[in-house]
């Protein structure tokens, strides 16, 4: 009777356990990303790769942000028990509390980086030095990353919208193996559009929303550590 209540004890937790845990919410992460992305996707594909389009692409990213703020929640409160995986109700439950948070930040994000391209795009026809392409470049950097911070903390913590602006701020200098990390993700993304598609960069999502995630792990424990209670 001891040997069976240890047997179904250990039940759900083991290594070969907590592997296909992970793999099941990462499915169900990846579909569910999929699904609400789905308005942008569509027309994003039809859209041609010229500069003219970037205000439309803009627009098809828009279910973006609340998509991969939800798939952060869901992946954060993962749980590796066979026996109490409940990756799609995480993932709704996230999605319905950051919503809002995440789109006053996605949008104006969103909406900078879309100047900054065409800026670049239309270079040549402003007339200016071309060495302005170096700061420019910069700014969009600086920016994406910024986004990327503001997108891990608001998905995670509950703070006002002009805390989470200068939480993320702070956070690119005092956590620069987490910048460092979070640029060579973004790379990563950029390289798998440029040799593929973005299909195939969907496909990955929640691969690389869990890599961000794991990258993002001693920003998020100073968030708690320095901010919360």
């Amino acid at each position: 009777m001891n040997d069976t209540r240890q047997a179904g004890s250990r039940f759900g937790t083991g290594p070969l356990s907590r592997a296909m845990a992970l793999v099941y919410s990462l499915l169900v992460v990846e579909l569910l990303l999929v699904l609400t992305t789905l308005p942008g996707l569509v027309p994003l594909f039809l859209l041609d790769r010229h500069a003219s389009n970037l205000p439309l692409v803009a627009l098809c990213a828009l279910p973006l942000g609340p998509a991969l703020s939800a798939a952060l929640y869901a992946l954060r409160h993962h749980r590796p028990d066979l026996t109490e995986l409940s990756p799609a109700t995480l993932f709704w439950r996230g999605y319905r509390a950051n919503a809002r948070g995440v789109l006053a930040i996605w949008l104006p994000w969103l909406a900078w980086l879309t100047i900054v391209a065409l800026n670049l795009s239309y270079f040549g026809a402003a007339g200016v030095p071309g060495w302005w392409r170096v700061p420019l470049l910069l700014v969009a950097l600086g920016v994406t990353l910024w986004g990327v911070n503001a997108l891990v903390i608001t998905s995670l913590f509950s703070f006002r919208i002009r805390d989470v602006a200068r939480l993320a701020m702070h956070f690119l200098g005092h956590t620069p193996g987490v910048t460092l990390g979070n640029a060579c993700l973004l790379v990563v993304a950029a390289g798998v559009i440029w040799v593929s598609s973005e299909a195939v960069l969907g496909l990955l999502g929640s691969v690389l929303t869990l890599a961000l995630l794991r990258n993002c792990r001693p920003l998020v424990s100073k968030v708690e550590e320095e901010f919360t209670a």
